[in-house]
């Protein structure tokens, strides 16, 4: 079966996702006309649509949107950058702080760039160990900067609602470029930061 893409931001979209919506209340034993459950499946085709919005942005286009000269050759780092997202396996929401570093080479971006960098990754259907190295070469191919590090620290609802219910089970993931890699000294500045 082959999947087109459509505009689905449309009312057309809106309402086939509702429809289906509709079917799957049936199919749990709901009565999908009884009065609080007539307008949810509209609301979940809209919250579907709102959940996935990443797909339609540019991570590169939106750092180079906002790229200025400047010779600073520092760590420049944003930590606690809230990240919702959702687990392309169970379609349970995954919640947590992304936090995120460069070493300028010539060139830096707008600090609220790279948050919309991370909300444009995170808003699809993902896993949190591609979003963090998405997050990563995004920024690493927008600016040639001398190294990127991103760490994502992270709490899955599909852990803690269903399967084995570890409500305090916290999932750190981590991808490093450039001298990150190569110096440990910068390497550890960066997570002695983000403690």
């Amino acid at each position: 079966m082959s999947y087109k893409r459509v505009d689905k931001y449309s009312e057309q979209a809106t309402e086939q996702i509702a429809e289906h919506i509709r079917e799957i209340l049936a199919l749990l034993g709901e009565d999908p006309e009884r009065e609080g459950l007539v307008k949810t499946p509209e609301r979940v085709a809209k919250s579907l649509q709102f959940l996935t919005k990443g797909y339609d942005e540019d991570g590169v286009q939106i750092i180079q949107s906002a790229v200025f000269d400047e010779q600073y050759q520092q760590m420049v780092l944003i930590k606690d950058i809230d990240l919702y997202s959702t687990c392309e396996h169970h379609m349970l929401p995954f919640i947590g702080k992304c936090h995120v570093a460069y070493i300028p080479n010539g060139k830096i971006t707008g600090l609220s760039k790279i948050a919309r960098v991370v909300e444009t990754y995170a808003r699809r259907l993902q896993v949190q160990e591609r979003l963090t190295v998405q997050i990563r070469d995004c920024i690493q191919e927008a600016l040639q900067p001398l190294g990127v590090a991103v760490v994502i620290e992270a709490s899955h609802s599909c852990m803690v609602l269903r399967g084995v219910e570890k409500a305090n089970a916290l999932t750190t993931t981590s991808a490093f470029s450039g001298i990150f890699l190569s110096d440990a000294r910068t390497r550890n500045e960066f997570l002695n930061l983000i403690k």
